[in-house]
């Protein structure tokens, strides 16, 4: 069973997909035309720098123990 952690997490990567790979799921398909995409280095950086800076804020969002 997915915990509200992970929903959140799959929310956000899935936004980093739509926003900033321009992929409409990250789910498999079972296709190579939909499975396996042909992305540039830099759209990659920057999806890395999403998801980055999304657990930087999560991080800082949590409170102190």
């Amino acid at each position: 069973m997915n915990t509200k952690n992970d929903r959140t997490r799959d929310a956000i990567l899935a936004r980093i997909a739509r926003e900033t790979l321009q992929l409409e799921t990250l789910e498999q398909r079972h296709s190579d035309d939909l499975d396996f995409h042909d992305l540039s280095v830099m759209w990659l950086r920057n999806a890395l720098e999403a998801a980055y800076e999304a657990g930087c804020a999560n991080r800082d969002s949590r409170p102190a123990r």
